[in-house]
């Protein structure tokens, strides 16, 4: 197996890897820059983004993470197609596995492999994923101003995209699987007395409906069997995201979910020239805004660690 060596290596594609792509790059660290599995990460299934500064009529996804890309070659990123499929940290330089068939040594690596969002695993839910069937309500809520919309999921992710969705929708459909909510009591009490917002206990998605977008969502409760179509204009799914961080478990810290954690106000992670930037370590805000930012925030950190160790 052939073996190459670089400065910095980025694994990963969305907006946390090509803003750390041009940082890395302006600084002179020549980063190569692998796309992963889904090249542009989350925003490649979204539509329109209209909620990134600097794009005042709005872009459409796929066309931004263009950009990006088009950007982070233009300041001198090698980027290149394939998948991280294996890591060793024991030694010096890091090594990276490159699809089962190159390894990379690395003297600093940027993790930037986003997460992926749990869907509930319906044909029309992803036949319609980006004609209203969207799993960001904070992304794709606004579209739908003055609209009934429908969200499935009993978490605190859901009840604050519940919550949120309450204030630009007409009429909230909570769809939940059991007889209670496994979000925070607090979150709950706020949702069950938000007038707009109206509950379905006990209930699953039988499907999503429409031909071109979405019309309607259809339920069937677990008790009865009985099954009724309610008229929306877009779903939500808020059943969880899961981040890419598979490869790197039992060498990084993360949390129980498998998100990767870095020292407060950096991207460093606990092993030594290793930062992690993006959805992948975080699972709070989950903006594209903020994943660039934490991007930059990575590429400083490699670049002043590669400068403190006189490797730059």
């Amino acid at each position: 197996m052939s073996t190459e060596k670089v400065h910095c290596l980025i694994i990963g594609s969305g907006p946390a890897g090509y803003t750390a792509a041009i940082y890395a790059s302006r600084a002179g660290l020549n980063p190569v820059l692998y796309q992963g599995i889904q090249p542009g990460g989350q925003l490649t299934i979204t539509t329109e983004v209209e909620n990134y500064p600097g794009y005042p009529d709005g872009i459409q996804g796929p066309e931004m993470m263009v950009h990006f890309e088009n950007q982070a070659k233009r300041m001198g990123a090698d980027i290149r197609y394939g998948l991280a499929t294996k890591v060793d940290f024991s030694t010096r330089p890091l090594k990276v596995e490159i699809d089962e068939e190159q390894w990379i040594e690395a003297d600093s690596i940027i993790i930037s492999t986003g997460a992926s969002a749990k869907w509930l695993g319906i044909e029309s839910e992803q036949r319609l994923n980006g004609y209203g069937v969207s799993a960001c309500a904070v992304c794709d809520g606004f579209f739908f101003k003055g609209k009934e919309v429908a969200i499935v999921g009993a978490g605190d992710t859901a009840a604050e995209e519940a919550l949120y969705l309450s204030k630009i929708c007409s009429q909230v459909h909570m769809i939940v699987r059991r007889n209670e909510m496994r979000a925070s009591k607090v979150m709950q009490d706020r949702v069950v007395n938000t007038p707009n917002i109206k509950m379905y206990w006990n209930s699953e998605t039988d499907e999503v409906l429409g031909d071109k977008k979405v019309e309607a969502v259809r339920i069937k409760n677990n008790q009865t069997g009985e099954k009724q179509e309610i008229p929306v204009s877009a779903f939500f799914v808020a059943i969880g995201h899961q981040p890419n961080s598979g490869i790197f478990k039992g060498l990084i810290d993360m949390d129980e979910a498998g998100y990767i954690k870095t020292i407060p106000g950096t991207s460093k992670t606990n092993v030594e020239g290793v930062f992690a930037s993006g959805d992948v370590q975080d699972k709070i805000y989950r903006q594209a805004v903020t994943a660039a930012g934490s991007g930059c925030m990575a590429a400083l950190d490699a670049e002043r660690y590669l400068s403190e160790k006189g490797l730059h």
